[in-house]
């Protein structure tokens, strides 16, 4: 686990040594254990190493034996040693026991097809000489983060946007649209970034640029066949837990100390109890509780330590992680209002006091349908079978007859067509709300976009599944990698720790997929596969979701802090939102009205990420 950065440059001007220098001091924090740089005509190459496998001989940047193929490279390759075994049969020759090094021989072999042989979470550059190309891939469901900026003179990439930001030609310039989808989705999906000069690699696909002409193609997506014939239950039931034990097992590979996260949910417990059948001394745990009870899963993580006899850490999380908040906003490099960073932030800084890499429970209810929203989805979709036209004046005209409230809502939901419907679930912000929220043009430019227009487009790509496949595929293609994913790598990064998430094995998700929707809802088939390694209550438990207690937190000191910041004179000035909007979210909040506080959220990380993005120089933020 480590950071990358640098460039190719397409005039005749050579590599800036001291750009490349700057850009990876600016990740010093995701690789502290080691720098290396390689230059070669055009091209400059940047590392920053976390040592965790082949500790004294797996220094980047790195070639293969006559130095025509150069590689940086961030993540882990969980099936290298079998590619090493293939490539070694076929007479390349390996210096190092490392698993970048299998990169560049596949690459040799395979050129811009490498990337799909490759199990594991990586993002990574190769400069071949001999073509004088740079090849950039992101592993398939976007584990590890890329980041580029292209103008006429050069192609900038790095693993986060701060190290690409210490070029000062690059504009600081904010996209409308990127903004719009922020406050929407509460994170900006890919391939967008908040600059407009920046921009996301996807998940899954690799960028090419040779010759001066750039190509990005994708080489994996989720598979939308049918479901297969099982058998059975058990049948479909015991080859999963094969193949999620078979993941886990591979992920445990280190030279460096090894733990987990257990939150109390499903899905790390169970990686926990897999664990700690293949270790042969007790499995480091690490949890974060609150104050507040209802938002508390510790006392469930500490049933499955007792139960599995874990060496277990927990942390209370306190309402003065205020203090930590422009830290955390920092380091994102974007506007980011996915609340629970926080506890995520404290979670790996209390793994890192004593291992150097910790495995998660993240994937499982993208890939088994664990999320309630689902469930209410399918509800909403009782009456779906009506065509559009005639389905939505019906309950429109219902909703309008009753007094405001659930049942007002529902009949509002059973009128939307099912994806926007969807969105809604998933706590994305409507048009109307989106609207009277911004100011000026870009409330202008809202009101000329479709609503929830990302979702929509990605779920276009899968219309010809049943509908729970469908909700799962847009996850997977915007929550999970550029909201779920990206919270645990920056506040792990931010910490120097390395997390994997064996249940987003890209094979576990192919599995997932030929399960019957039936079987996958509420992790139905997950629960029989692996539900005999937890505590019954565990396993019957409502589930609760990493949650954070903002809305207690509001109403101390966390209040005071959004009152100064939103309500001042340089985010009056700024004019992107109304402030009679936000004089109304801070009022509904103080008088604990609801509702409101996952907005006022996003738009206090918006105005603290402008003032330190927009208003403080370049050099400010670097020290």
């Amino acid at each position: 686990m480590c950071g990358i950065a640098g460039f190719l440059r397409l005039d005749s001007n050579p590599p800036d040594s001291d750009l490349l220098a700057r850009m990876t001091r600016a990740i010093y924090h995701r690789g502290p254990d080691a720098d290396g740089y390689y230059t070669d005509g055009p091209v400059a190459l940047g590392h920053r190493r976390l040592s965790i496998i082949d500790l004294s001989g797996g220094a980047q940047p790195m070639s293969n034996e006559d130095e025509t193929v150069w590689i940086v490279f961030n993540g882990e390759i969980f099936n290298f040693q079998a590619l090493r075994t293939e490539l070694e049969a076929k007479g390349h020759k390996f210096k190092t026991r490392s698993d970048t090094e299998c990169i560049v021989h596949l690459y040799e072999d395979y050129g811009t097809g490498c990337a799909e042989r490759l199990v594991g979470q990586f993002a990574f550059a190769i400069w071949d000489a001999r073509r004088r190309s740079l090849y950039i891939a992101r592993d398939h469901v976007g584990i590890k983060p890329l980041f580029y900026h292209l103008d006429d003179s050069k192609l900038l990439f790095a693993s986060e946007p701060k190290a690409i930001l210490e070029d000062e030609s690059v504009e600081r310039e904010l996209d409308p649209d990127a903004l719009i989808d922020y406050l929407v989705c509460k994170y900006v999906p890919a391939p967008g970034t908040i600059f407009k000069s920046i921009r996301k690699l996807p998940a899954g696909h690799w960028l090419l640029l040779r010759d001066g002409k750039l190509r990005i193609e994708r080489f994996w997506d989720l598979p939308l066949a049918e479901p297969r014939a099982w058998k059975s239950e058990e049948d479909c039931a015991r080859q999963l837990e094969e193949l999620i034990r078979s993941s886990v097992k591979s992920q445990l590979m280190s030279d460096v100390p090894l733990g987990a996260f257990l939150s109390g949910g499903i899905d790390s417990s169970i990686v926990v109890g897999i664990m700690a059948g293949l270790v042969n001394r007790p499995v480091k745990t690490f949890t974060i509780g609150f104050q507040e009870e209802e938002f508390s899963e510790a006392p469930f993580a500490r049933k499955v330590a007792e139960r599995y006899h874990t060496e277990h850490h927990e942390l209370i999380v306190e309402p003065e992680s205020v203090d930590l908040f422009p830290r955390i906003v920092q380091q994102f490099d974007e506007p980011f209002a996915d609340a629970s960073a926080i506890p995520t932030y404290y979670v790996s800084r209390l793994a890192r006091q004593h291992v150097t890499v910790a495995l998660s429970g993240d994937g499982g209810d993208e890939a088994f349908g664990g999320y309630v929203r689902y469930q209410w989805a399918l509800r909403y979709g009782l009456f779906d079978f009506l065509p559009q036209s005639v389905r939505s004046p019906i309950f429109r005209a219902v909703a309008a007859m009753l007094p405001e409230g659930r049942f007002r809502r529902a009949s509002r939901r059973f009128a939307m067509h099912r994806i926007p419907r969807y969105a809604q679930l998933a706590g994305h912000l409507d048009g109307p709300s989106l609207q009277g929220l911004l100011a000026g043009d870009l409330r202008a430019a809202a009101m000329r976009r479709q609503e929830f227009a990302t979702t929509c487009d990605v779920a276009r790509r899968a219309q010809n599944v049943d509908y729970l496949t469908q909700l799962q595929y847009i996850d997977v293609n915007t929550y999970l990698p550029d909201d779920i994913l990206v919270k645990t790598d920056r506040m792990s990064m931010l910490n120097s720790l390395e997390v994997r998430v064996p249940l987003l094995d890209h094979r576990v998700l192919e599995f997932a997929t030929s399960i019957p929707p039936d079987w996958r809802l509420a992790k139905r088939i997950f629960k029989r596969a692996a539900g005999h390694l937890l505590p019954p209550e565990l396993l019957h438990r409502p589930k609760m979701g990493f949650g954070v207690p903002l809305r207690y937190w509001f109403r101390g000191n966390w209040g005071d802090y959004a009152r100064d910041l939103l309500l001042g004179q340089r985010a009056r000035e700024r004019g992107l939102l109304d402030p009679a909007a936000v004089r109304g979210l801070l009022e509904r909040q103080s008088d604990e009205r609801g509702g409101v506080t996952s907005n006022l959220y996003a738009i206090v990380v918006l105005e603290e990420w402008c003032r330190q993005y927009l208003d403080q120089p370049q050099s400010a933020r670097s020290g």
